[in-house]
């Protein structure tokens, strides 16, 4: 079971492929018409929608470290709340392109938008995975 982002580099350097590692970071928000029962329960931690900020494919050797992934997050001035993960496996010892990546990601993304995170793994920012309900 992954339970944080040290966990699935584990699982994902243990493959039999390569892979390239799929992030969607995204930011907490609530609609202009939520009701005032859904303004309480949006500060409580709790509903709004998660809309994408950042998208990005990486190797697991190019974000070994969680701390780093989030600096360069950062580093876009993008804020967000969590960053959903799937990864890709590759082919004959190689690990899909970043060109390979695109199709999958866009379709992540869009998947995310439309409130489809079951195939995906929520970390929060600190690279602990999160049960989103």
């Amino acid at each position: 079971m992954i339970s944080s982002y040290s966990d699935l580099i584990q699982a994902s350097r243990n493959q039999q492929e390569a892979q390239r590692l799929l992030f969607v970071f995204c930011r907490a928000e609530l609609p202009d018409d939520a009701c005032a029962e859904e303004k309480s329960a949006f500060e409580r931690g709790e509903g709004g929608a998660l809309t994408p900020v950042i998208c990005v494919d990486k190797t697991p050797e190019e974000a070994p470290d969680f701390g780093a992934l989030a600096e360069e997050s950062r580093a876009t001035g993008q804020a967000w709340d969590v960053v959903f993960i799937a990864a890709m496996s590759g082919r004959g010892g190689m690990a899909p392109s970043t060109d390979e990546a695109q199709q999958p990601l866009t379709m992540m993304v869009e998947s995310i938008r439309l409130g489809h995170i079951g195939n995906y793994l929520p970390l929060d920012p600190r690279g602990n995975a999160v049960s989103l309900g």
